[in-house]
């Protein structure tokens, strides 16, 4: 009877174990597969990186980007405007410019339909504060670009420049990956989508 007890109990933890182990696997999967589906088919837009700095102990060293895009100007704003404090997301609307890069032609906290010859882009979440009138700082979730080691440091140099650009994916539902890192419009890097 004992015996019998404690097969079961090691067909349960092996049985949970093999469920953890399936689960995890398929989290990954489709976190990948979501990453290979916005580099393959998802609209390019090129970006002008702005300085900024680096090193991720899990993941090596990177290079931090930022973007003219990131900062919204109030006149820019369209549509309703939350009446309270709180977490917020921003639909932002991109369009090609003279000079080949993309510029904010408008954002909304309401999804912004598309327009022909325009890309728009969904920020990460971030604090809104309802009494702010001034320019909001947001993120795209493409503001780090991991390079192999010893990399980073003339990539700053280049970025603090002003000599890098980033060709960015975007997908329909406006969620971004970075595809290229470019330093005087040649590429040095490119993302692989697995």
């Amino acid at each position: 009877m004992i015996g019998m007890l404690k097969s079961t109990h090691a067909f349960r933890y092996a049985a949970a174990a093999v469920f953890v182990a399936l689960l995890q696997t398929g989290v990954l999967g489709y976190q990948i597969s979501q990453h290979a589906l916005i580099l393959r088919h998802g609209q390019e837009v090129l970006l002008k990186s702005l300085p900024v700095d680096p090193r991720d102990l899990l993941r090596g060293e990177y290079v931090i980007l930022n973007y003219d895009i990131s900062t919204i100007e109030p006149v820019l704003l369209v549509g309703e405007r939350p009446g309270m404090t709180g977490s917020q997301r921003l639909w932002v609307r991109i369009a090609p410019q003279p000079d080949g890069f993309w510029a904010v032609q408008q954002a909304s906290f309401q999804q912004l339909p598309p327009v022909d010859k325009t890309v728009v882009l969904l920020t990460q979440p971030f604090t809104y504060d309802a009494n702010n009138e001034y320019s909001l700082n947001v993120q795209y979730g493409i503001e780090r670009f991991y390079v192999p080691e010893g990399e980073g440091k003339a990539l700053e140099d280049a970025r603090n420049d002003a000599q890098v650009s980033v060709a960015v994916r975007v997908d329909k539902d406006g969620a971004a990956q970075i595809r290229r890192l470019l330093v005087d419009g040649q590429p040095v890097f490119e993302e692989a989508l697995y």
